[in-house]
């Protein structure tokens, strides 16, 4: 599947609110290792949230090189300009 540059922005936003989701859960239920540990939803809820950043996240790595290789450019630049791009981005005109 060929996808486009803005494609992959749009990807990368999704890895990274995944991933954001992730920290916030890990920062509101604490260590898993305390004595009390996690409730069972908690652990449920945590690792439905770190299976979908996974695959987000290698869907992304997928997409990139893909892209990288269609357009014969290097994947390492490829991968950064899309997190640059999705991180920050630029005002439209």
């Amino acid at each position: 599947m060929t996808h486009t540059y803005d494609e992959l922005v749009e990807k990368q936003r999704a890895a990274d609110q995944a991933h954001d989701r992730v920290e916030e859960l890990r920062d509101s239920y604490g260590p898993p290792t305390l004595p009390d540990g996690w409730s069972a939803t908690q652990t449920d809820t945590y690792e439905t949230a770190w299976r979908a950043w996974r695959d987000l996240a290698r869907e992304v790595q997928a997409a990139v090189t893909e892209y990288a290789k269609d357009e014969g450019l290097a994947r390492n630049d490829v991968e950064a300009d899309v997190k640059t791009a999705s991180r920050h981005p630029q005002p439209e005109e």
